[in-house]
């Protein structure tokens, strides 16, 4: 087990004790939700400064469309979309900058201009040498699940029991990242809400979060207007599935998630105080009866 403290830039989150709320920041022309509006670094900085205003703790920036059906970009072209981002929001605020990559060399240059946390949508399975850049640098990295592909993962998906399934894949990952030299307390999971998955595999996930926790180390849940949200509630836009992510980031936090990764934050982010009163509540009680 390690310590319950995440370090990423000049931060310390105790991720056991409050909510940790990462603010999207997409500058894509074709993001599922918000593509197209935060393409210039102006718009990107505005958005970036909003986050943080509402509650963001950090802000991940990301410049390749991961939604459903998605095609890959260059390395050149997702660096020209996030570099000039990355070094305005590092000139503006203070708060940790993750980078949304699955490209070793779109991370470094990211970490370069000021970047402190790699989320990697692939668990480091896409580029060989970025295990060894998170190693070198010594920064966190969020393993994430996904069945295939953002271009294939929903085409049939399929799961015997998606829990268990993607807890044997983060053991998987975790003994591939020791065995690399990554530092354990750099580690973060998250189960891929909505990355080749049905919609009954994403209601499984949310209530088997308390399952990842196991591994003594934080749990990130990314449900923010995902498709099964419009299923539930009828919501045909993302746009329109502000409340429901709301709803769900909270259950995610109470069934044990430790980071929201979430587009709109000021909506969320009284909700989940709320939740981790809930949290904290509940944690008193089990102390008391133990003792």
């Amino acid at each position: 087990m390690t310590e319950n403290v995440l370090i990423c830039g000049n931060r310390k989150f105790y991720w056991d004790s409050n909510t940790i709320i990462m603010g999207v920041l997409n500058v894509t022309p074709d993001s599922f939700s918000d593509g197209g509006k935060f393409l210039q670094p102006e718009k990107a900085l505005e958005q970036a400064d909003h986050l943080v205003r509402c509650g963001a703790h950090i802000i991940d920036i990301g410049g390749e469309s991961t939604r459903p059906f998605s095609k890959p970009v260059s390395a050149s072209q997702e660096l020209s979309r996030v570099l000039p981002v990355i070094k305005a929001v590092r000139k503006s605020a203070s708060c940790p900058i993750s980078i949304d990559t699955t490209k070793a060399e779109v991370a470094e240059a990211a970490l370069e201009a000021g970047a402190d946390m790699v989320n990697d949508i692939s668990g480091l399975r896409m580029d060989e040498r970025m295990a060894d850049l998170v190693r070198e640098r010594h920064v966190p990295v969020v393993i994430m699940h996904m069945k295939g592909t953002p271009s294939d993962m929903q085409k049939a998906p399929f799961y015997h029991d998606v829990v268990e399934e993607i807890d044997e894949f983060f053991q998987e990952r975790l003994d591939f990242c020791l065995d690399k030299g990554i530092t354990r307390g750099n580690i973060v999971l998250d189960p891929g809400i909505g990355f080749g998955k049905r919609f009954q595999d994403n209601l499984d996930i949310i209530n088997g979060l308390e399952r990842f926790t196991r591994h003594g180390l934080p749990v990130m849940a990314g449900p923010s207007r995902k498709a099964f949200l419009g299923e539930i509630t009828g919501r045909e836009h993302a746009g329109e599935r502000d409340s429901a992510t709301v709803g769900a980031a909270v259950a995610c936090a109470l069934n044990g998630a430790s980071i929201l990764r979430l587009h709109n934050v000021a909506a969320a982010a009284d909700a989940l105080k709320v939740a981790d009163a809930l949290r904290l509540r509940r944690k008193m009680e089990s102390s008391a009866q133990q003792n």
